[in-house]
């Protein structure tokens, strides 16, 4: 892989930032700040990077519930979207949205949805939208296990295959719909038949791998780009917190996700591969990581310094 080490340097920010960025909103939660649930990504920080990464600012992406991380790596403002969560006029979508439905469009993100598999047919349409204009451009659609059963997903993979659309289909399996644990509901232990079903290129990778999820990503990418159509692409990964900040995790031992978290946390692997691999020394991954701090820091206090909206305008930027 052809990454300059400025580029690996900003992956590992990045996936810092994202996990800043859900502590503190977990914490803002925790204080009874927020209004609604908080879904954090935790844990998942390379699938957002790896894939993200591999697109051109012009790309556009569709999200989930779980879809700060996505945004962050995708571009967007921590400021703005830390002010979303918070129901500020200072948000994305102007306080409106907050944590599961924020869309960044100066970024190319599209938009979260709470309603699961919602993401995906939307992607599919935008892809559409790019064919029918002529641009080169690319879309990926992340959605959880949990959208593996439903008849939207099944329905926007047929139409990007019959229409040759440049799609990415971006399968964040962490193993958990909100209790349930894939093998439990799901019938396919093999995911990559459901491409092959739909006629289209499949891959699996390890989620914990920021590399291995761009390396897929990126040879999706330049098919898609290149006029070859839809691709599928799972990635295994796994949530260290619950499916919302302080629920109550009945489902998994304590010991599942600690051993996890010792054994293949994306961010501590990638942390020794620039060690290594790139002769980055400890003292600059301190310094990353004091980075993402303080952006965590400064989109902390911008939040929570903003005015919220005004009674008054509550009709305004509504258009539903």
């Amino acid at each position: 892989m052809d990454l300059s080490l400025e580029t690996v340097r900003q992956m590992y920010r990045t996936m810092l930032t994202i996990r800043r960025f859900e502590e503190a909103a977990g914490n803002l939660y925790k204080k009874g700040l927020v209004k609604g649930g908080i879904h954090a990504s935790i844990g998942q920080e390379a699938v957002a990077v790896g894939v993200c990464t591999a697109l051109r600012p012009d790309d556009w992406i569709t999200s989930t519930h779980r879809g700060h991380g996505h945004h962050i790596a995708k571009g967007a403002d921590p400021k703005r979207l830390m002010a979303e969560i918070l129901g500020k006029d200072t948000g994305y979508c102007r306080g409106r949205g907050g944590s599961m439905h924020v869309a960044a469009f100066d970024v190319g993100s599209l938009g979260a949805s709470a309603i699961v598999a919602a993401g995906v047919p939307m992607g599919v349409g935008a892809a559409l939208s790019a064919k029918m204009q002529g641009a080169d451009r690319v879309v990926v659609s992340f959605f959880g296990d949990g959208a593996m059963g439903h008849g939207t997903l099944h329905e926007s993979l047929n139409l990007a295959a019959v229409w040759d659309l440049p799609v990415i289909f971006l399968l964040e399996n962490n193993q958990f719909a909100v209790s349930t644990r894939i093998d439990q509901s799901i019938a396919l232990k093999d995911r990559q038949v459901l491409a092959k079903a739909y006629g289209m290129p499949g891959a699996c990778v390890d989620g914990q791998d920021v590399l291995a999820v761009y390396a897929a990503t990126h040879e999706a990418v330049e098919l898609a780009r290149s006029g070859g159509g839809p691709c599928f692409i799972e990635c295994q990964t796994y949530r260290y917190e619950g499916h919302y900040f302080g629920e109550p995790q009945v489902y998994r031992t304590r010991e599942e996700v600690e051993e996890v978290r010792r054994s293949r946390d994306p961010i501590a692997r990638f942390g020794t591969l620039l060690e290594t691999e790139y002769g980055v020394d400890r003292e600059e991954l301190n310094a990353l990581e004091a980075e993402a701090s303080q952006v965590v820091e400064e989109a902390l206090a911008f939040a929570q310094q903003s005015p919220e909206p005004l009674p008054e305008t509550y009709e305004e930027y509504v258009y539903a």
